[in-house]
């Protein structure tokens, strides 16, 4: 039976490459299967390292998905794998957009064609994955709004007991719903974001019952750097020149920069892209820490912005995101709440794409870049939207006067006076 987008076959996939847990920081090597994030020697993050040589590619053939790549998935058996065919988002040329900015090769990788509307399901998948096979039966997350909806998700899917935190009265409703329509048990906390994931840190510090779900969670960061193996695969192996996606907790920009690098490794590609992090202008530590070349950020108290899925003042996966940035030769923007939304109608308007406020954020981050000269017209662009426009409705009513034409179809001549107003 053919699978579907997404799902694994029934008949098994291949086993996972070899890889290994170490520190990003000192490299010191930790036990695959631990379920502490952090490393006992300098507390510092970890993350998975696959042996990866020039071969002969595998998954040639396969439809496009997140667990098309199972042999680079840190899953070691197939059975605990859970999916809701993840992945496989489109990547369109946008042209109209690519116009106003004098790009010939824009493109937007749009996340919110993912089951719960946004990138955090890449994620996901292989994390809960990775936690059922750690034979975890409850599972918790801090979130500004879209990695609870997707954890909700699928921890319905996997049977298991799914634990939320969030900042009382700072999640989209979009995303609330969905947490609550999945089950999920909701937990608020006075603050912000940094408040929840602090009660989150401490809670499975304490209690080993419970299973950290949020992008410190080094397996969270395999599956999102699935997008980078996409991006390649639908540019018949090119590599974009830069791409440019919102930053928040900074996990998905540094695993999109791993993704190319091992591709490029593997010889699937030959060159890497130019990583623009971009970050609201009241909630933007990593690109003040680029601006000022520091090598650790300074958090944001009480960041403030529109962007609710990007207002995050304390990035923990800070690290690797200025390494990221580094190493890609890239740079970090920052936007208004205006030029937010602002990019939100016209990538909608002009495009047809209709993403939340934090996703827009790389449409007035790339506009920034042409202005400044970062991004050459020649260039081959991506912006990542993350989540679906509909997972934030409050922006309604920042939305400029639309009017709504009353018709009155037993009149004779309504055909008309139709044709008169357009």
């Amino acid at each position: 039976m053919a699978c579907q987008r997404g799902q694994p076959s029934q008949r098994g996939l291949a086993m996972p490459w070899p890889y290994r847990l170490r520190c990003f920081n000192c490299h010191t090597q930790h036990p695959t299967q631990t379920t502490h994030y952090q490393c006992y020697k300098c507390g510092g993050l970890l993350e998975i390292i696959f042996q990866i040589s020039p071969r002969k590619i595998p998954w040639k053939g396969r439809g496009l998905s997140v667990w098309k790549y199972r042999e680079l998935l840190p899953v070691d058996n197939d059975r605990f794998i859970t999916t809701l065919a993840e992945g496989g988002t489109g990547l369109h040329h946008c042209p109209r957009l690519g116009r106003e900015m004098d790009l010939k090769r824009l493109y937007v990788k749009n996340e919110g064609e993912n089951p719960t509307g946004s990138f955090k399901d890449r994620g996901m998948t292989v994390a809960l994955s990775k936690a059922r096979e750690l034979r975890k039966r409850r599972v918790v997350c801090a979130s500004t709004g879209n990695t609870a909806a997707s954890l909700a998700a699928y921890s319905a899917r996997a049977g298991l007991q799914c634990m939320v935190i969030v900042p009382r009265g700072k999640i989209a409703a979009g995303k609330m719903l969905q947490v609550m329509i999945h089950g999920a048990t909701i937990f608020q906390v006075s603050g912000d974001f940094d408040e929840a994931m602090s009660a989150v840190a401490t809670l499975t510090e304490r209690r080993k019952g419970f299973h950290l779900m949020n992008s410190i969670n080094p397996f969270r960061l395999e599956g999102q750097k699935t997008l980078a193996y996409e991006v390649c695969d639908q540019l018949n192996g090119e590599s974009p020149d830069a791409i440019v996606l919102p930053v928040g907790n900074g996990g998905n920009i540094s695993a999109i920069w791993k993704g190319f690098g091992e591709f490029q490794t593997l010889g699937v590609t030959k060159a890497t892209p130019r990583m623009i992090a971009v970050q609201a202008q009241r909630a933007a530590p990593i690109a003040k820490a680029v601006r000022r070349k520091q090598d650790r950020v300074q958090p944001v108290t009480n960041p403030q912005t529109i962007a609710s899925a990007i207002r995050i003042g304390t990035p923990v996966n800070s690290t690797k995101v200025l390494q990221a940035i580094k190493e890609s030769r890239g740079t970090a923007e920052t936007v208004s709440d205006k030029q937010i939304l602002e990019a939100q109608r016209d990538l909608a308007s002009k495009e047809g794409i209709f993403v939340e406020p934090a996703s827009a954020a790389s449409i007035a981050g790339l506009r920034r870049s042409r202005e400044t000269g970062f991004i050459d017209r020649s260039d081959l662009v991506v912006c990542v939207t993350t989540g679906h426009g509909l997972k934030d409705p409050s922006i309604a009513g920042h939305i400029p006067h639309h009017e709504i034409y009353t018709l009155k179809i037993t009149h004779p001549d309504w055909i008309e006076r139709l044709e008169r107003i357009l």
